[in-house]
Order: C-alpha cells, then sequence, then structure tokens
C-alpha cells in the first residue's frame, strides 16, 4: 500500500473557488467548536443563530466529543484499524486520525470531501504515526463507488472499515436517496465494517427555526431528520449498543464536561454488519 502524501503534497484550492460572500456549512461548524477557520460572513449567522437557538452550539461540541468515543470504542474494543471518514468538514482538535492512532498507532485513515474550503485544509489532515497511513481524498458522496475505489489504494476493503459520517447527511435533502448512498457505501465493505453516524434532529422548535434561520442565509441547505430517519440508515445492520441516541448519551465518559448538556438535538448511532 502506498504511503500517504507528506503535508506539502497535499492539494490546495484556488482563491476563486472559495466563495466568503455566504455562510458555509464547514465554517459555520468550525465556528460554533471554537476554530478560527471561518470568516465573518460565517461568525453573522452563527451568532444569529445563537439568539435563536442557543442549543445549537451544544450540538456542535458534543458530535466532536461523541465521535473521540466512537472511534476510540472501535480501535480498542472491537480492534478496527480502517476508518474512512466522509465529509470530513474543517480539521479541529482530535480528528479521526488523531484518535484512532493515539490507541492504535497502525490504524490507516482515509478523509473524504470535495469541498474547496476543507480541500485548501487537507495538510492539517495528513499527518500520521510511523506505523499508520493518512489519505485525503477529493472526492465526492453522490458517487460511492468511486470514493470506494480511490480508498483502496490507502486501505485494505478485504479487512473491517469504519465507515465514518458525521454531520454530513443533512446536505443530501432527500431521505431515501440518503440512505441509498450510504447502503452503497457500506455494500462495498466486508462482514465485520462498522457504520458511524451522527447528525443534528428536528427534534426540537429551537433547532427546527434554527435550520430554517440557517437555510434562509443563502447558505447550501441543510435538513435535519427525524429520530427515526436517522434509525433508518442503520437497516440491515447490527446496532451497537445503546442504539440510537442522542450524541450525549452514546457510552458517555463521566469525566467529559461537554455531558453537562444531556439533552441535545442530535442523535447518533454505530451498526455492525454481520
Amino acid at each position: 500500500m502506498p504511503d500517504s502524501p507528506s503535508p506539502s503534497a497535499a492539494p490546495s484550492a484556488t482563491p476563486g473557488r472559495i466563495d466568503t460572500s455566504k455562510p458555509h456549512s464547514a465554517r459555520f461548524w468550525n465556528y460554533f467548536v471554537g476554530g478560527k477557520d471561518n470568516y465573518e460572513v460565517d461568525r453573522e449567522i452563527g451568532d444569529e443563530i445563537k439568539e435563536i437557538f442557543p442549543g445549537l452550539v451544544d450540538v456542535a461540541v458534543t458530535s466532536r466529543h461523541f465521535l473521540g468515543r466512537a472511534v476510540r470504542h472501535l480501535a480498542v474494543d472491537v480492534g478496527i484499524r480502517q476508518f474512512l471518514d466522509v465529509g470530513t468538514g474543517l480539521p479541529t482538535a482530535d480528528n479521526t486520525h488523531e484518535v484512532a492512532q493515539r490507541v492504535a498507532p497502525d490504524s490507516r485513515i482515509v478523509y473524504v470531501d470535495n469541498d474547496p474550503v476543507v480541500l485548501a485544509h487537507a495538510h492539517a489532515l495528513l499527518t500520521s504515526t510511523r506505523e499508520g497511513r493518512t489519505a485525503y481524498l477529493d472526492a465526492d458522496l453522490y458517487d460511492p463507488e468511486a470514493v470506494l475505489g480511490a480508498a483502496a489504494q490507502t486501505l485494505d476493503l478485504s479487512r473491517p472499515v469504519a465507515l465514518m459520517i458525521l454531520n454530513t447527511l443533512g446536505h443530501v435533502a432527500d431521505h431515501e436517496e440518503a440512505r441509498g448512498l450510504v447502503r452503497r457505501l457500506m455494500a462495498g465493505l466486508p462482514s465485520g465494517s462498522h457504520l458511524v453516524i451522527s447528525d443534528s434532529t428536528a427534534t426540537s422548535e429551537g433547532m427546527i427555526a434554527a435550520s430554517e434561520a440557517y437555510n434562509a442565509s443563502g447558505a447550501v441547505p441543510y435538513h435535519v431528520r427525524s429520530v427515526d430517519e436517522i434509525g433508518a440508515f442503520f437497516e440491515g445492520l447490527e446496532l451497537v449498543e445503546p442504539g440510537i441516541v442522542q450524541v450525549t448519551k452514546w457510552r458517555p465518559d463521566a469525566a467529559d464536561p461537554a455531558n453537562l448538556a444531556a439533552d441535545v438535538d442530535a442523535y447518533c448511532g454505530v451498526g455492525r454488519k454481520p
């Protein structure tokens, strides 16, 4: 298998591809989790939404903590050593490769996104332990077979893979289409692979109002779904305990202060392919 690209070999986005006149989901989320990779237009809609629904900040922070717990469970308890992270978003603290390789240095991670903003920051994701591998693909969720084909240059798709799709599927407006994309990705992975999903949910008037305000801002729309719709992504898989729950309630760490926000409008699940 090829070595990971070095940071200096990371792709870069041309300034013309990055639109700073409208909010952007990755930059907006980056602002909510305390990052610096955002623009005034992202902070403006962020502050507006904080007024409408302050709980969205808790959703962003606790969803990030769920990622860490899920990756550690899969690496430590299940023995997964390969992670395919689709819809990467902007790098912050404790990205998938950092969490996985901290507990299992030989882990291999492939990040997938086709967003010019994320592409411009891809070099921050292309670090790895000597024993492991990390790669970044400029690829599209809407072409699962191409994603799998490119990921196979770094991952061994005959061995279990953890497919991570966090806070991404809301960009697919049609629920059945989103389910189909997940099924096609999982179809290319072997038995013992796991699916990890988390997303904001239409479980309060505040979250629905926040979603409507964001979508009216000119940004690419993001559609919040019901808890049942989140659960439907795991059809045919064996749900890992505790099943489909709020992100704060999936194997919570008592030492994690983010769990003080116990009730959030974001649900998650981890499922194993039989």
